[in-house]
């Protein structure tokens, strides 16, 4: 799995780069905290990943970092040769 880490997310997003920000993690989180990105918690997933960009990288977060990985192994399955990353330790609220 990769990981991103928050510094080269900032710099990914200070130079512009292409590329989709999905949070995991429940709507009162997203709401009380977020970095951005499309709200799609990992209950709704598979359900949802439509949503998702296959055309370009994804990172997805939540609070620690562990709903994120394993939203990127669900998915891994669905879209083997997508370019998934994981915000490495989360964004911490």
């Amino acid at each position: 799995m990769k990981n991103i880490s928050a510094d080269e997310l900032a710099r990914w997003q200070k130079e512009q780069f292409q590329f989709q920000l999905v949070d995991v993690r429940s709507g009162e989180e997203h709401n009380s905290y977020n970095i951005g990105g499309i709200l799609i918690p990992l209950d709704e997933l598979l359900r949802r990943s439509h949503e998702i960009s296959l055309e370009m990288p994804v990172v997805f977060y939540c609070r620690k970092g562990v709903r994120s990985q394993i939203a990127i192994q669900r998915l891994s399955e669905k879209f083997p040769v997508a370019d998934f990353f994981n915000l490495q330790g989360g964004v911490g609220k």
